[in-house]
Order: structure tokens, then sequence, then C-alpha cells
């Protein structure tokens, strides 16, 4: 193995996990534990693996937006809109979270479905900040109207 080889490796390592430690990368690794714990919580509980699905595609789709973000590929792929993308990933999560949770609570299973359905209106809290946090409009930088007179200072 060449001497730069072992050098990149580092760097690349640090780079990946760099992502790791921003709020976006708390908020994904926050949704794809919570989607699998709740996933846990519904196969648990006799007659509720219908809804576990919910959880299975969206720790999913969270696990593919953490790579994407994680090796920056949303800035390499430019034909996908990756904040419009990831915003209605998030939306339609609390609100399929919160219909599935309120289902799941009001048919009053077993201990662990309950579980499940406490743990789904956690997620769509988590899933619903995260909405809120990469809403592409609330990203937008507004640059600051100079305040100095055209024709110089005075």
């Amino acid at each position: 193995m060449a001497d730069s080889d072992r050098l990149s490796a580092p760097g690349c390592w640090l780079a990946c996990t760099s992502f790791a430690r921003t709020r976006k990368g708390i908020l994904l690794f926050a949704e794809i534990i919570l989607c699998l714990v709740i996933l846990i919580c519904f196969s648990a509980s006799a007659g509720a693996q219908a809804y576990s699905s919910l959880s299975v595609v969206e720790m999913i789709l969270a696990a593919v937006f953490f790579v994407i973000y994680m090796c920056d590929l949303h800035n390499r792929i430019q034909f996908i809109n990756w904040p419009w993308s990831d915003f209605f990933r998030a939306l339609i999560a609390a609100i399929l979270f919160l219909i599935t949770s309120i289902v799941a609570l009001v048919e009053r299973g077993n201990h662990s479905k309950i579980i499940a359905g406490v743990l789904g209106l956690i997620g769509m809290c988590l899933f619903g900040y995260d909405a809120y946090f990469t809403f592409p409009f609330r990203q937008q930088t507004h640059t600051a109207a100079p305040t100095d007179p055209a024709d110089g200072p005075v």
C-alpha cells in the first residue's frame, strides 16, 4: 500500500464523519435509530406487523439521505433538487407517522404496540422538525444592502 493511500484514508474518513456532527447528520442518525426501535416494537406486537412497513421505508430513506449528504453527493449530482426531495421526505414521513401512531394507539393492542404508537408520535415530531429545518426557502441566504453612499464616504 502506498503512502498516499494511507494518508488519504484518514482524510476521507474525517470528511465523511464530519457530516455526522452537524445538525442534519444528527437528525438523520436519530431518525434511523428511532425507526429501528419502532420497527422492533411493531414487530414484537401481535397483529401489528402491517404498521412496520412505514418505519422500514423511512429508515431506508433516512439512511440513503445520510449517505448522500455524508459523501457530498448532493453537490455532485445536480439533476435532483436535494433540498426539496429531503423536505418532502421528512414532511410525508411526519404525516404518515402521525396517522399510523393514532391508529395504533386507538386500537389498544398490547404494550409493545402502545409503545410503538408513542414512539411514532415522537418520530412525527422529529420528522416534522427535520422538515422545518430543511425547508428550502428558509435556507436561502440574504445579502445585506450596502449602507454607505454610492459616491463614497462623506
